[in-house]
C-alpha cells in the first residue's frame, strides 16, 4: 500500500556537516603551504646552480690540492698536506702576496675616496645630470683588454703621453714596467680608472635617500660643499662605504687582467716578478707548469687571505661605524 512506503529524501536535501566543514580547512591548509612553502620553492633554483657550480667546485679543489695532480700524467698520487707547505715556503708565492697587497693599497683607497667625491658633485643640481652619470660609469664597461693597451701606450717608455709629460716639465723618463713601484702605480692607475664611476654611482644611489631637509639647514647655518659631505653625507651612507670597501678587497686580491696585460701578457707579472700578483702567479701555476694539485693549493690559499682580510676590513669598519 502506498500509504505504508517509506519516504526518500528530497534530491536538494543538503550535504553533510562534515563535507562542508572540510572544504574551508582544505582551503586554509593550502594558503598556508602556499604562503609558508612557497619561497622556499623560489629559491631552490638559486641554490641548486650555487651548489653545482659553487660548493662542488670547492669540494673538487679542496680534493685535488692533496695530490699531485699533473695534466701531463694519468696517476694522481696522494700527498696530504704537502702541496701546503711546499706553498709556504715558495718565495714566489709570498712576492704575489705582497705585489698584491701593495697594488690594493694604491688603487682601492684613492678610487674609494674620489669615487666618493665624485658622487657628492653629481648629486648637486647639474645640467643633464643623466649625461653626467652615465659618462662617470663609461670606464667600467669599457674592455679591460682595451683599456690596458691605452694605458701600455701612455705609460710606454719611448712614446709615452706620461714620460712626455715629465720631459716637458724637465723630469727624466721612467721605465714604468722595470720597476716594482712604478709598475704597480702604473696598474694601479688602470684600476683606478676602470672602477672609480662604478663605485661613486653606489655611493649616488646612497646619497638620494638621504633627506634633502639636512643639506637644506646645513646650507642655512653656512656649511660649505666639503663641510656637508663630511658632517652628513659620509655618516648617513657609512653602510654603502663599508659595503665597497668589503668588495673592493675582495675585488683587489683578485685582480689578474690588468697586471697579465700591462705585461704584456707575461704571467710572471715583469723580468723579476715585480707586479705578479696572486691571481697571475695561480694562472701560471696551473697554465705554464700544469701542476693543477699545486694551483688547487694555491687556489685554496688564495680563497682563505681573502675571507681573512675581508674579515679583519669588516671588523674595523664595524668598529668605525659604532664608535661614530
Amino acid at each position: 500500500m502506498a500509504g505504508n512506503r517509506p519516504l526518500s529524501p528530497p534530491s536538494h536535501a543538503p550535504a553533510s556537516t562534515e563535507s562542508n566543514s572540510d572544504v574551508p580547512m582544505m582551503k586554509n591548509l593550502l594558503y598556508r603551504l602556499d604562503v609558508k612553502g612557497s619561497p622556499y620553492l623560489y629559491i631552490v633554483p638559486f641554490f641548486l646552480l650555487f651548489a653545482a657550480f659553487g660548493i662542488f667546485p670547492l669540494a673538487y679543489t679542496a680534493w685535488v690540492s692533496l695530490h699531485e695532480w699533473s695534466l701531463l700524467s694519468e696517476t694522481h698520487t696522494f700527498l696530504g698536506l704537502q702541496n701546503y707547505r711546499d706553498l709556504f715556503a715558495d718565495e714566489y708565492f709570498w712576492n704575489a702576496l705582497r705585489n698584491t697587497a701593495q697594488i690594493w693599497v694604491l688603487s682601492t683607497v684613492p678610487q674609494l675616496l674620489m669615487a666618493l667625491v665624485l658622487a657628492h658633485v653629481l648629486n648637486q643640481r647639474l645640467r643633464a645630470p643623466t649625461f653626467w652619470r652615465m659618462t662617470a660609469v663609461l670606464p667600467n664597461i669599457t674592455s679591460v683588454a682595451a683599456v690596458a693597451i691605452i694605458f701600455g701606450q701612455i705609460f710606454g717608455k719611448d712614446y709615452g703621453l706620461v714620460n712626455w709629460l715629465l720631459e716637458t716639465l724637465g723630469l727624466g723618463r721612467i721605465d714604468w714596467q722595470a720597476g716594482t713601484a712604478s709598475s704597480q702605480i702604473a696598474i694601479s692607475v688602470m684600476i683606478i680608472w676602470r672602477w672609480t664611476g662604478y663605485n661613486a654611482l653606489i655611493y649616488l644611489a646612497a646619497m638620494q635617500a638621504v633627506s634633502k631637509d639636512l643639506y637644506d639647514a646645513a646650507s642655512l647655518d653656512g656649511a660649505s660643499s666639503f663641510q656637508q659631505l663630511t658632517r652628513i653625507t659620509v655618516p648617513a651612507i657609512r653602510p654603502t662605504i663599508i659595503f665597497t670597501v668589503i668588495v673592493s678587497t675582495i675585488g683587489g686580491m683578485q685582480v689578474l687582467a690588468e697586471p697579465l696585460l700591462f705585461g704584456g701578457a707575461s704571467v710572471t707579472g715583469g723580468s723579476d716578478r715585480q707586479f705578479q700578483t696572486l691571481s697571475l702567479y695561480l694562472y701560471e701555476v696551473a697554465f705554464s707548469r700544469f701542476d693543477f694539485g699545486y694551483a688547487s693549493t694555491a687556489a685554496w690559499a688564495m680563497f682563505g687571505i681573502i675571507v681573512i682580510v675581508a674579515a679583519i676590513n669588516y671588523f674595523l669598519t664595524s668598529r668605525l661605524r659604532r664608535s661614530s
